[in-house]
Order: structure tokens, then C-alpha cells, then sequence
């Protein structure tokens, strides 16, 4: 399985729950970032940090996918 059909392929909830974390805490960064009043450096620095762990937990979150005898079993519960 390539990295294309990874993204593709449905993602567990629990992912799509961290995902949306990951999303906010990009967003948190970015605010702090581009804030219009002057921070202090340990704040900014801060900033990047949440930045880049948002982005990496988005990242990861996005290529899970569900084991696709689960998925199989799932599809058959749901007929039956």
C-alpha cells in the first residue's frame, strides 16, 4: 500500500478525533506566532514547537488506516 492509497483509505475514529487535535494545536501555534503584540522569545519558541507536533500529529493521524479484514467483518455485521 502506497502513501497515496494510505490517505485514501478510511480512517479510524480515534485518528480522525487526534487529527482534529493536531489541527487545533497547528492553529494555537499560528496564532501565537503572528500575534500583533510583542511576545517574549520563550513564548514564539513555544509557538513552533506546537506548530510542528501539530503538523506531525496531523500527519500520522491522516495515514492510519483500518485493518481491512476488520473493515470486511464490519460490512458483514451491518448486512446480517
Amino acid at each position: 500500500m502506497n502513501i497515496i492509497e494510505r490517505v485514501k483509505a478510511p480512517t479510524p475514529k480515534f485518528f480522525k478525533v487526534l487529527r482534529t487535535i493536531g489541527l487545533s494545536v497547528i492553529a494555537a501555534g499560528g496564532v501565537l506566532m503572528t500575534a500583533p503584540v510583542s511576545l517574549p522569545a520563550g513564548v514564539i519558541s513555544l509557538a513552533g514547537y506546537l506548530t510542528v507536533a501539530g503538523t506531525v500529529m496531523t500527519a500520522v493521524s491522516q495515514t492510519a488506516v483500518e485493518n481491512p479484514v476488520a473493515r470486511k467483518q464490519k460490512r458483514k455485521s451491518r448486512v446480517q
